[in-house]
């Protein structure tokens, strides 16, 4: 689908319908369509009581005018309504034009559409047009590819970001929903070399001989019950001249997770070809970043491995020493993303960047506690917490913070021989994860964790969403790299 600015008159356009978007009890959007359509359109929003209530859709036939058909979207009382509700009428918006095998059509924003608004109009286009239908072999009726929007008045430059971030989501989604037997350690890895080969990126992958002579010990423990060898993947975005900051961003990527040897129930392992989200994350936001050439060096880690019982996988009572010397107490194999994160978040440390963000699929606790729509955030740096979560409220990818400061949680998980145990027990079962990971992170490094199980993967349509992988974290990355650019 083609998305573009029209800047001309909109009685010169040839067009058959436009979605006019209006705030709640307020329908000055329509004035843009000119006094003798707006009148008609008006006229029948009457007769159906129309609101404008956020989602509210109404369909106004015109025949014989210039414009046959208006959409009429209610983005909600006006007071309310912020960037994410622009990307969510966009995508309502798509879905119906879809519906209605409308070819082309031009959306109408209320006032002027400035940077942010064109910029989550363009984002919610393209997300809610998404599907992943690859496997079906014949493709469902209702399929039908809208041509063009166009996005009247709109600010290009952010219509084209808009664009970019969105598409780099997608192309996430994608790789989150193949299965097990398309995406292993092995073919991700292969796709982030395909990825660095076609946008300029450098791209190191390293061996199950290459991990254990590294000493990544605990990444191998891993991945070695698996037919399938673990793969360690770097890749690197050098900006040109000298680069205003350095971040690494680090994603779990269990390409499938069986529980290992504390194995799951079948209804649990189900969807666990998603245990890959945070991986899949890393490589749509270098995909985008190497793009959008911002003056910062970024690089995207990833341990991948598949967790799978056999004669060769890792045991309770295993104790594994993690390439920053320290070593681990194996309580559940179950708990397998924190002990591979323990390897990628020590190499990321030895880069010596300011800041890390890692993102995870990391633990059902995190759901219990915030729900299925909204991830966990854990820090050591209350001030890269605020700007992480500022730039969440602007992407509409929901975090809420959980703290890390109970010293009582914490000894759960320094207890036993080892110096930390992979798990703390049920209870606070997301923060003593992440106390784990902090056990790896390098001293001076700014650092977040982002808990992303529930919201990487969809179990219902809504929004600018469809059930399956989500592609959650790429834009609130993407933003917050482009504002270390802009300091």
């Amino acid at each position: 689908m083609k998305v573009s600015v029209y800047k001309g008159e909109l009685r010169d356009l040839k067009i058959k319908s436009a979605v006019a978007f209006v705030y709640e009890d307020e329908l000055r959007t329509l004035s843009k369509l000119g006094r003798g359509v707006s009148t008609k359109v008006k006229k029948a929003l009457s007769i159906e009581d129309y609101k404008g209530k956020e989602g509210e859709i109404e369909k106004v036939l015109l025949p014989g005018q210039r414009i046959e058909v208006v959409y009429v979207i209610g983005l909600g009382k006006k007071s309310e309504a912020d960037t994410d509700t622009f990307r969510r009428a966009s995508a309502v918006a798509v879905k119906r034009l879809k519906k209605d095998k409308m070819e082309e059509s031009v959306f109408l924003l209320p006032g002027r559409a400035g940077g942010k608004l064109s910029q989550a109009v363009a984002e919610g286009i393209i997300l809610g047009d998404y599907s992943f239908d690859k496997y079906k072999s014949k493709k469902e009726e209702n399929e039908f590819e809208v041509k063009e929007i166009r996005i009247y008045e709109g600010d290009e430059e952010a219509v084209k970001k808009g664009l970019l971030l969105a598409e780099a989501q997608n192309y996430a989604r994608n790789l989150v929903n193949e299965p097990g037997n398309v995406i292993n350690p092995i073919t991700l890895a292969e796709e982030a070399q395909k990825l660095a080969r076609e946008h300029n990126l450098k791209c190191k992958v390293y061996d199950e001989k290459d991990i254990q002579k590294m000493g990544m010990l605990a990444l191998w423990s891993v991945g070695k019950g698996s037919a399938t060898p673990p793969r360690f993947i770097h890749l690197t975005y050098e900006p040109k001249g000298k680069a205003k900051d350095r971040i690494v961003i680090v994603g779990k990527g269990l390409t499938f997770d069986s529980g290992g040897l504390n194995i799951k129930t079948g209804d649990y392992m189900r969807t666990m070809k998603m245990d890959k989200s945070g991986a899949c994350a890393v490589l749509g936001i270098m995909k985008a970043i190497a793009q959008l050439k911002p003056s910062v060096e970024v690089h995207g880690i990833i341990g991948a491995a598949e967790n799978m019982p056999s004669g060769t996988a890792y045991r309770p009572d295993d104790i594994i020493r993690a390439k920053n010397g320290k070593y681990i107490e194996i309580d559940n194999t179950d708990a397998e993303g924190r002990v591979t994160l323990a390897d990628a978040l020590s190499y990321a440390s030895e880069l010596k960047p300011s800041k890390i963000i890692d993102m995870a699929t990391l633990t059902g606790a995190c759901m219990v506690a915030l729900g299925e729509y909204t991830a966990g955030l854990f820090t050591n740096s209350g001030r890269f917490a605020q700007e992480i979560k500022e730039v969440a409220r602007e992407t509409g990818e929901r975090v809420w913070e959980l703290p890390m400061d109970d010293k009582r949680l914490r000894k759960k998980i320094k207890k036993g021989p080892a110096d930390v145990v992979n798990t703390g027990g049920r209870y606070g079962g997301a923060i003593t994860a992440a106390m784990f990971l902090e056990e790896f992170v390098g001293e001076g490094i700014e650092w977040v964790h982002l808990d992303i199980a529930g919201p990487a993967w969809s179990r219902e349509s809504y929004g600018y969403y469809v059930e399956g992988g989500t592609g959650f974290g790429v834009r609130t990355c993407l933003e917050y790299i482009l504002r270390l650019d802009k300091r």
